[in-house]
């Protein structure tokens, strides 16, 4: 297998396989408009494009280029202009070897677009390199610079492979112009490997070693406010999809400040998920974040937990299990809420995607869940119901060979105030028919 290839399988598609059907509905299949939080949800689908759609899965607005995921700007942080986001917006004519969907080292120039379409802002010839390779995330910051996860493709000393696809994360100017950058590779003595998992980790026959996914400032929170200064607001979030840790980066020294996992006490699937408790093995986890001040459980950690194959060495995972949804007290080091799919009434493996995916606190107390496997993106109360739920129907092409996928990376929502005033929206109640009789009907 070439290492492109096995850095893809190991960084995106490993772990326990799951069928799905080959048919299925796809649109809005549950709204409750009185208990779902209303809004829009963003998303870039394998079409290669990016959709803003409402409660009713209309439509409202299409952008012709994907991001790596589509990132909304706070109006707040712009001027006030509304309905501005990051996409990518050249790829490199002529990538390496090693370049594949899970990395950024085929994304040339990234940039801002308005809500017509306009490029008003791009970056990619003034990066190192002349090119981002930005991958997984970018943010618009309160000075006006932008945060870009990047990687870069070069040798690091010890490691067994002849390039390592390192994680770097620049924070870039309005003019261009690099102001800060930090490399993943030379602080690998701060994420809490053993002696035998750091061996483990530059004997790795996979370059993307660590596969950051999500970068993001801790913003303001209670923690800081009490005076733990781990949580300074400008510091940066990160989590290590193959590695298995979360962890907080001090910006005035460029040290780890706070850090979970990646060696964490072994995931029981069999016994009750009693809350609060300590926090057990996440594994492949995404979309690691504190959530914001102003919403239910602000200051907590919220993290979508795959339970992908993942860490040196890999954990051991359950046959029965699926994934999860952690919300975290990060000075604790407790799970205080979390969602699953027994919590719906289902099965554990009825919600699990091993790749991809993510989890966002709403105003109202639901979590908008994004199962990126399958497309399907829903809300649930604080006590597991499910009242709204979506499959997307943009299809392209699977991470992996030919096949057509709706997988969608990161589904965002996006409150009404943050599209331009008119814009169209519906909010008309969706009732699911019992599974025991829900058919495709045949024709004479």
């Amino acid at each position: 297998m070439k290492l492109n290839a096995l850095g893809l399988a190991a960084a995106l598609v490993a772990g326990q396989a799951v069928a799905a059907p080959s048919v299925y509905p796809t649109g809005v299949t549950i709204y409750d408009p009185a208990r779902a939080w209303n809004g829009y949800v963003i998303f870039s689908a394998p079409d290669k494009q990016t959709h803003l759609i409402d409660m009713n899965g209309n439509e409202v607005r299409r952008w012709e280029n994907a991001g790596f995921p589509a990132a909304l700007i706070d109006p707040a942080l712009n001027g006030g202009k509304r309905g501005h986001l990051f996409v990518q917006l050249e790829e490199v004519k002529e990538p390496s070897k090693l370049a594949s969907a899970g990395n950024g080292l085929r994304n040339k120039v990234v940039g801002e677009l308005d809500w017509d379409g306009k490029v008003v802002w791009q970056w990619g010839d003034k990066a190192p390199g002349g090119a981002a390779q930005q991958h997984h995330d970018q943010r618009r910051l309160a000075n006006g610079n932008t945060l870009v996860l990047a990687n870069r493709l070069h040798p690091v000393k010890g490691f067994e492979v002849p390039q390592v696809i390192d994680d770097v994360i620049y924070e870039v100017t309005p003019a261009g112009k690099v102001a800060w950058s930090w490399t993943a590779s030379e602080h690998l003595e701060e994420f809490g490997f053993t002696a035998e998992q750091l061996k483990l980790v530059r004997a790795s026959k996979n370059p993307d070693v660590l596969h950051i996914n999500n970068l993001g400032p801790v913003g303001p929170n209670k923690w800081f406010d009490g005076g733990d200064k781990r949580f300074h607001p400008d510091n940066l979030l990160f989590d290590s999809r193959e590695a298995n840790f979360i962890a907080i980066i001090d910006r005035q020294t460029g040290k780890v400040a706070w850090r979970l996992g990646p060696n964490l006490p072994r995931l029981n699937p069999y016994a009750p998920a009693q809350v609060p408790r300590p926090v057990d093995q996440f594994s492949g986890q995404h979309d690691a974040h504190i959530i914001p001040a102003g919403l239910p459980g602000a200051g907590n950690l919220l993290v979508f937990d795959n339970q992908g194959e993942a860490g040196y060495p890999r954990v051991p995972l359950s046959l029965l299990g699926g994934s999860r949804v952690l919300e975290i007290d990060p000075v604790k080091g407790e799970i205080v809420w979390q969602y699953s799919a027994a919590d719906s009434g289902q099965p554990g493996w009825a919600f699990f995607s091993a790749f991809i995916s993510s989890a966002r606190r709403l105003p109202n107390g639901n979590t908008l869940i994004d199962e990126g496997k399958f497309g399907r993106v829903f809300q649930v109360t604080a006590k597991g119901e499910i009242v709204w739920e979506y499959v997307s129907p943009y299809f392209g092409k699977a991470p992996l060979g030919n096949a057509r996928s709706n997988w969608l990376y990161r589904a965002l929502p996006v409150p009404y105030d943050w599209v331009p005033e008119g814009t169209p929206r519906s909010e008309q109640a969706v009732t699911p028919p019992a599974l025991e009789q829900f058919r495709v009907s045949t024709h004479p």
